[in-house]
């Protein structure tokens, strides 16, 4: 019979679950809808943004794969917390390679309402989703599930620079908008993806 902290731990990680279960569909789903639109559109951003999806389910993967463990095993723990760090730099690469491509490139995409609008459901979405995760590590003490949580932030803030781009692109045309603000955001992501290798995240998850 389990006691009461044992079971409450159970709880919530079973919370933890069903909140990765839900990041994987929805990366999913987004991905599908902002790869098939950026090639319609001819959008690199929307295509980058998609595949980026694409990476964040990697990390939503690795989770569920660290939250099918009932206790406190800390190999378990540390080893999906390093893969959390390395998806970060994934991200991190292929965000760099898109925006130098469209900057060099001055590549322009057309309008697309559908990618507009994704963006904006995203940045809805996505802080709501990360704060949920933020909740359920602290309770049981997940730097893993942390570390996953800031990356969703990071899907939140490319929803936001990706509508930042595409609203420029279709109102006054500046088509670079969006890849360079893209770049503004790797130091955040490789300074997230070195805290993650580190272990050194997440001080107040404890």
């Amino acid at each position: 019979m389990q006691t009461s902290p044992d079971r409450e731990r159970a709880d919530q990680l079973h919370v933890g679950r069903r909140l990765e279960y839900f990041t994987l569909g929805w990366n999913l789903t987004e991905a599908a809808v902002a790869i098939g639109a950026g090639l319609f559109a001819g959008s690199i951003a929307l295509i980058g943004f998609g595949i980026d999806s694409l990476i964040e389910s990697l990390s939503g993967g690795i989770l569920l794969w660290r939250l099918q463990s009932t206790n406190t095993d800390e190999s378990r723990e540390q080893l999906a917390y390093k893969l959390v760090g390395i998806s970060f730099f994934l991200l991190a690469l292929y965000v760099a390679f898109e925006a130098g491509k469209s900057l060099l490139r001055h590549e322009q995409p057309d309008t697309s309402v559908v990618g507009i609008v994704l963006s904006i459901v995203s940045l809805i979405v996505m802080p709501l989703l990360a704060r949920a995760k933020r909740r359920v590590a602290a309770k049981i003490d997940s730097r893993a599930l942390y570390a996953d949580s800031r990356q969703t932030d990071i899907c939140a803030y490319l929803s936001a620079i990706l509508l930042g781009g595409l609203l420029l692109n279709a109102l006054v045309g500046w088509w670079w908008a969006d890849p360079l603000a893209a770049l503004c955001m790797l130091p955040l992501i490789f300074r997230e993806g070195m805290e993650a290798i580190r272990n050194q995240s997440c001080c107040h998850c404890s």
